[in-house]
């Protein structure tokens, strides 16, 4: 091995430290040993981000029949019913399961049986029927948490913090003969600077999104997109990637970077507003303000261009403050914080890039194409969220596959190679020397993408960001070979990738759906129901 170079080897690989990759690793550790790298801290995830909720049906006045008709209506026929029928009639018990690990969801009282109490079931855009479980509004904390709590009581579970996956390992880039499949990862510490080369039968995606890709989103810094960038590098195919939702109230101020205000205050009464005050969604959809998030945003995106202004109003000063202190009491501080009161004045809003709906094709229980190697969570395209994700279903769709991907990875993860593999090769390569190469190149990607890829395109801009984001790419490939590589560097190199692959699908689609709103082709065009588009690496 290299001197800066260390191999190790699990059962599995997990990488990524949200839901998916935390309810995969507690499972999977029951059959063998887990690692699980996470690129900061073990919190550090979308997951602990998220306020909203999650969708399932635990009330007597709702069905799985009208989750699945609300799930495949907001996505805009390109939903695989059969997967969508899959994920939420198996939700009800995966919620029962978390909750049997500590996880603590906001009841209230039943007032016709005194002394009982229930689920507080909240509505959010799309969703005919009250149906999100939530912890007031810090549901993926309190998901993190319980699931944290038992990783850390798991002896056959690692986590490597501060560590960064660079590539897949597989056994065709190694040349070994036989059928291609996942041998490992090369992983970089990002503290000690070594590469570490992990060994595992088993690897798991489960990396979350790539909200980062634009200059303004919801979405921690973390959000690159890396496992994304990997599974294309290794011949995997990327689907749908055209589809990136914009939540529609990212909260709009000089010093809030990235608070999204849940879509749980409109599920409450709260009314999106103009500059002259005027509510303005009735004008845009019969639902109003619950619609789904791809009208809303286009709504709010056209309300702001038609009037000048730099952000919308979001009102729900008709709630009592009791009211809102009890639902929203993070929302609340964080807006009293920055000087507002969200019980007495509308909160400023705008859209913001929130989440991926396409990604590495992989089936329901998390299986790709290349032996081995799995995908959950946002990471993975399987169907469910079509071409705009019904809220509050991510949370869910990361639960229920990332169960069934560890009841089918338990059944190959003694299929070993016993042969070693080879170090990280380090060469020639020296210590980069302009790492303000790096930051302009970051800034040039997000604001490309903003300016040309954002809710609203043109055949026009995406070719125009197409030819930007080729240069770039270039002069990233030789700043990667000719410098020892830095967490920077490859998250600039995974960034680079994805945004070339959004704007790949979004050119292949003639037509607008869901969240691709094109003005060359502003209609839905029936020949595209049903159909993905699909990338795949040259030669992969």
């Amino acid at each position: 091995m290299g001197s800066d170079s260390n191999a190790v080897s699990f059962d599995y690989l997990v990488l990524g430290s949200g839901i998916a990759g935390l309810n995969f690793a507690i499972r999977a550790a029951q059959h063998g040993r887990v690692a699980i790298v996470t690129k900061k801290n073990r919190a550090d995830s979308n997951t602990n981000w998220a306020q909203g909720g999650i969708a399932s049906v635990t009330s007597r006045e709702d069905s799985f029949d009208l989750h699945v008709r609300d799930t495949v209506d907001a996505g805009a026929g390109l939903c695989r019913e059969a997967v969508v029928r899959t994920i939420v009639e198996e939700g009800p018990e995966r919620i029962r399961e978390l909750m049997a690990l500590g996880a603590r969801f906001t009841e209230r009282a039943v007032p016709e049986e005194p002394g009982r109490r229930e689920l507080d079931l909240t509505r959010e855009g799309g969703h005919s029927k009250r149906r999100v479980l939530h912890a007031r509004d810090a549901t993926g904390a309190e998901i993190e948490r319980t699931f944290l709590r038992a990783v850390a009581s798991e002896p056959h579970i690692t986590v490597l913090e501060n560590h960064l996956a660079i590539d897949l390992i597989t056994s065709r880039r190694l040349g070994r003969p036989g059928g291609d499949r996942v041998l490992g990862a090369y992983v970089l510490d990002r503290i000690g600077g070594r590469v570490l080369t992990v060994a595992a039968p088993v690897v798991v995606l489960a990396t979350g999104g790539s909200g980062k890709v634009y200059l303004y989103t919801t979405n921690p810094d973390i959000a690159t997109g890396d496992g994304l960038a990997m599974a294309y590098r290794a011949g995997l195919p990327v689907a749908n990637l055209e589809f990136v939702q914009f939540h529609p109230t990212c909260l709009f101020h000089p010093q809030a970077k990235n608070f999204l205000i849940s879509e749980a205050v409109r599920g409450e009464g709260g009314v999106l507003r103009g500059r002259d005050g005027e509510r303005f969604m009735p004008r845009y959809d019969p639902r109003a303000d619950l619609a789904p998030r791809d009208i809303v945003a286009r709504a709010i995106d056209s309300e702001m261009k038609r009037t000048g202004a730099p952000y919308v109003s979001l009102d729900i000063t008709h709630q009592p403050e009791a009211f809102i202190r009890e639902h929203f009491p993070n929302i609340q501080a964080r807006c009293l914080q920055l000087g507002m009161d969200m019980a007495r004045d509308p909160i400023p809003v705008v859209p913001a890039a929130h989440y991926q709906c396409g990604g590495v094709v992989a089936g329901v229980d998390g299986v790709t194409e290349l032996p081995g190697l799995y995908a959950i969570g946002e990471v993975a395209c399987t169907g469910l969220h079509g071409a705009n994700r019904l809220a509050s279903n991510s949370l869910l769709e990361a639960l229920v596959c990332s169960h069934r991907a560890a009841a089918h990875a338990a059944e190959i993860c003694r299929e070993t190679d016993s042969r070693p593999l080879p170090a990280w090769e380090t060469g020639d390569a020296a210590d980069p020397d302009e790492l303000v190469v790096v930051a302009h190149n970051w800034d040039e990607i997000r604001r490309t993408m903003w300016d040309y890829v954002g809710i609203v395109r043109t055949t026009k801009r995406l070719l125009r960001a197409q030819q930007r984001l080729a240069n770039l790419q270039d002069e990233i490939r030789e700043y990667y070979w000719d410098f020892r590589v830095t967490s920077d560097l490859l998250e600039l190199r995974n960034l680079a990738t994805v945004a070339t692959l959004i704007v790949g699908c979004a050119l292949q689609r003639p037509e607008s759906r869901g969240l691709h709103y094109t003005l060359d082709f502003p209609q839905a065009d029936p020949r595209w129901a049903q159909r993905d588009t699909v990338l795949r690496l040259p030669g992969g």
